[in-house]
């Protein structure tokens, strides 16, 4: 199974937000584990990286983005990505990138905690809770 994990289920789990932090961190371990390939949009990277720095400090946000990227394969943001989530016309442009990139790499689930964000889309938004429910269906 492929899914795109978000920006903000990257956060939770790298700058160890406890309100968010298990079940982000679940998604990381099956990741880790291989029972699913994890995607992040390239353009999540730098924005991941720039949060965390200011939260963790240069050294550390360069650890943490390559912790990431160990169990995470970037996924690229092409030209035709950008054109299509600017023709969605969603209210928010990132999360149409997000979603175009996950349709290019054709993910079966996008992991985020803003899934109404991405209820216009064809790709099914979870949250990691539900996410692991359907997991263990």
């Amino acid at each position: 199974m492929k899914v795109l994990v978000d920006t903000n289920i990257a956060l939770n789990k790298l700058l160890q937000q406890p309100d968010f932090y298990n079940g982000s961190n679940a998604i990381f371990k099956l990741a880790e584990a291989g029972k699913i390939t994890g995607y992040i949009s390239a353009s999540a990277i730098t924005d991941i990286f720039y949060i965390s720095q200011k939260k963790l400090g240069k050294k550390a946000a360069k650890e943490a983005v390559r912790h990431l990227l160990n169990i995470y394969c970037p996924a690229a943001v092409t030209d035709k990505d950008i054109y299509k989530a600017l023709d969605l016309d969603w209210e928010d442009f990132e999360d149409s990138v997000q979603f175009t990139v996950g349709e290019s790499f054709s993910v079966d689930y996008i992991v985020t905690r803003n899934t109404q964000d991405f209820s216009s889309g064809s790709i099914p938004a979870v949250t990691p809770e539900r996410f692991i429910q359907i997991i263990c269906e």
